[in-house]
């Protein structure tokens, strides 16, 4: 068995840290506090510079749910036409209806430009907002997707997988179930060898200290409850950690 495991990161620092701790794909994002969302056109170039395993950019506009407006979606298009651009090898994105189908219109038109790009597809965790994950599964085969992200419909793959187990044996070899949220090195061979799972998703988060001398904590540059001076980062050991468990069971 060979496992796959996808880094997700929202700085340059983190990239190099997760390489090194011996990730198979980087999925990259801005904002992971809020889920991850798009990342700017010069992060993704950057990226692509310096990164030598495969590259898929989060499309995501905004927070909050994954019903898109037109104005939305177009800006979605874009973000895919930049990821390529770019040189990244793939994307990921979900696009729901307002009771919890995929949307199936929208969600070809994002699937369409990212192949005529010959950029791979990763479906994220909207499938965990669905109300008929069976459905789900079938509406992704039919988009040509890569994988789906998913955390088995749970706050996080351990409790969720039941159902991840459910979703392999629907995916029939199709595409690939990738587990993720809350994997770590406690519950990640336990999460693959009850699953089947061959992919995993984790951040492997950690932080480290602002290297400024002057600490001007008076002014906040965003929440109030956010220290500026706490850099959130991948952790290498973490990756190193998952990667080796994960080999020891191969």
């Amino acid at each position: 068995m060979t496992y796959q495991v996808e880094v997700c990161i929202d700085n340059l620092e983190s990239l190099h840290y997760a390489i090194a701790g011996g990730a198979s794909r980087i999925e990259l994002c801005s904002s992971l506090a809020l889920g991850g969302l798009t990342p700017s056109f010069g992060f993704m170039q950057q990226a692509a510079k310096i990164s030598s395993i495969p590259i898929y950019a989060m499309i995501r506009p905004r927070q909050g749910d994954f019903l898109y407006n037109e104005e939305e979606i177009e800006s979605m298009l874009l973000d895919i036409d930049a990821a390529a651009q770019a040189g990244l090898q793939g994307v990921v994105f979900g696009v729901l209806t307002s009771d919890g189908n995929i949307d199936m219109q929208q969600a070809s038109r994002l699937a369409q430009r990212a192949k005529s790009h010959n950029l791979g597809i990763t479906f994220h965790r909207a499938i965990d907002q669905c109300h008929d994950y069976v459905a789900a599964i079938e509406a992704v085969a039919e988009l040509g997707c890569e994988r789906i992200l998913t955390s088995g419909l749970a706050s996080n793959a351990e409790q969720g997988i039941e159902v991840l187990t459910k979703m392999v044996a629907l995916a029939n070899n199709r595409f690939a179930i990738m587990a993720g949220a809350g994997i770590n090195i406690n519950n990640v061979t336990q999460i693959a060898q009850t699953t089947g799972v061959t992919q995993l998703h984790l951040s492997g988060k950690t932080a480290r200290q602002s290297k400024m001398r002057l600490i001007a904590e008076q002014a906040k540059m965003g929440s109030q409850d956010l220290d500026d001076f706490i850099i959130p980062i991948t952790s290498i050991e973490t990756i190193e950690k998952v990667v080796k468990a994960l080999r020891s069971v191969a």
